[in-house]
């Protein structure tokens, strides 16, 4: 009688806890599928389905993120001579980019400011150097966020000037993502730490409750000295990305663009900053050190573009798809990884389509063996749109590039995979001019010289158990 009554006991509360599963995740999530899957698994899996969907499903972030979100409310804007209307960047043949620059507006609350100076720096051995200059010379603040930062060949110099800068009295933040550094340990974190330097963990959660967090990570990279002198881009801090000094194993080098942000601009990647600080810490930078007057130090038009899982969710994505939807001409992307969902690529394979030159170009081989797997799963129906996919050659090129119509160009932190527009925490810049575009173009033109067209005949005639493996991982492509 007792066992029965324990029986009918753990089937109601099975019931139960995969109803309450249902329930929240009907109301609360956006994605069909991942809905589906999650409420197959809470019916399925009695009390480890809820358990997972509590750990991992439940977006905690979104709640805490709207709480602190506007860090920045206090600042002076931008002065009215530097805030653009779409109409002031769009002329001519780039007349059809004004509902971009529109779009972009009101998507973000951000406008587009005037008067940037924006500078590639090519590879660790260009950017690191800049980066150490910048902080040497800062005389008020220095705030850096990073996803993976070593205290190795390429780290340590930053490092070191870090903590020569908080030890002449420059107010000095430093955020580091929970994950990417090391979860157990991050050697740059503890001599930062040691060193009496604020630093912090983003979502460096510990407690089982709160293992939802793992899965989310601050992959923005991002520097401002002085409040004015801002670095973004793709790059991580370590040694392999100085592989053109250091005889680094061509398995281990990796290739990237950063940049140097001159100009009224600097405020958005000062704003992102401040709140993700914010965020982790709870206390708010603010005042002329962090937030001072900024002035024109280039003719560029440009826009910060902050993504994550937030009230910032799917900004990026959607920002991307209006770019390609916008295109006329040409579309270029760089990319380590691409495994974007269905809305991307059907945007890409309906310009292609409709005569627009789509050119892709990824890494022959990324420094993730399983993305390859699923990339290869995943590009015949591009090629056959008529999309032009390109393979770099060795070393491994982590940049990140896109530019529309040669007039538009997007730089940033982000991938063009799920996790990075979905799960990540990005920041990217926009920005409106076809000079610039024109150098952005050259460093495009400069990755392809080498690389190998990728055909759907090549895709077709691979062995049987690499097309299985591929098609098999593809099917992860939401969470890789």
């Amino acid at each position: 009688m007792m066992a029965s009554q324990l029986a009918l006991l753990f089937s109601l509360l099975h019931i139960v806890l995969a109803g309450a599963v249902t329930v929240h995740a009907l109301l609360t999530r956006l994605n069909p599928q991942s809905t589906i899957a999650w409420i197959g698994l809470a019916w399925l899996s009695p009390y480890v389905g809820p358990l997972l969907y509590l750990m991992f499903g439940v977006n905690r972030v979104r709640r805490k993120a709207i709480k602190m979100s506007d860090a920045g409310e206090d600042v002076e804007p931008p002065e009215s001579r530097f805030v653009l209307s779409p109409a002031d960047v769009a002329h001519g043949d780039d007349e059809h980019l004004e509902p971009l620059a529109k779009f972009g507006l009101r998507i973000t609350g951000r406008p587009l400011l005037a008067g940037n100076s924006i500078t590639p720096l090519v590879d660790g051995d260009v950017a690191y150097p800049e980066m150490v200059r910048a902080i040497d010379a800062a005389q008020a603040s220095v705030g850096i966020s990073g996803y993976i930062f070593h205290d190795d060949s390429g780290g340590a110099p930053i490092i070191d000037a870090l903590i020569a800068a908080h030890g002449r009295g420059v107010e000095v933040r430093v955020l580091l993502d929970g994950i990417g550094g090391g979860y157990l340990k991050n050697l740059a974190y503890q001599r930062l730490l040691t060193a009496g330097v604020p630093v912090a963990r983003f979502l460096h959660e510990v407690a089982p409750w709160k293992m939802s967090f793992i899965n989310l990570r601050n992959h923005k990279k991002v520097m401002v000295t002085d409040g004015c002198h801002g670095f973004t881009g793709g790059m991580n801090i370590s040694g392999g990305n100085l592989f053109r000094k250091i005889k680094t194993p061509i398995d281990r080098a990796v290739q990237d663009v950063h940049f140097r942000v001159e100009g009224p601009v600097v405020s958005h990647l000062m704003e992102t900053f401040a709140e993700d600080w914010d965020f982790t810490t709870g206390e708010l930078l603010k005042g002329p050190n962090w937030f001072p007057a900024i002035g024109a130090a280039g003719s560029i038009p440009a826009r910060g573009i902050a993504s994550g899982p937030d009230e910032d969710n799917e900004k990026l994505m959607w920002t991307m798809a209006a770019a390609i939807g916008r295109a006329e001409r040409r579309i270029r992307i760089v990319t380590p990884y691409f495994l974007p969902d269905d809305r991307i690529t059907s945007q890409l394979a309906l310009a292609a389509l409709r005569g627009v030159s789509v050119e892709l170009l990824i890494p022959g081989r990324s420094d993730q063996r399983y993305m390859d797997w699923a990339m290869n799963g995943s590009l015949s129906p591009l090629i056959r749109s008529g999309v032009q996919i390109r393979r770099a050659q060795p070393p491994f090129d982590h940049s990140k590039l896109m530019t529309v119509d040669d007039a538009w160009v997007l730089f940033g932190s982000a991938n063009w995979d799920a996790r990075s527009l979905r799960l990540n925490f990005e920041f990217n810049v926009e920005a409106y001019q076809d000079t610039f575009a024109t150098k952005i173009n050259a460093l495009i033109d400069a990755k392809t010289v080498d690389a190998r067209l990728v055909t759907v005949a090549e895709l077709r005639n691979r062995p049987l158990p690499a097309r299985l493996r591929d098609a098999a991982v593809r099917l992860l492509t939401p969470y890789l």
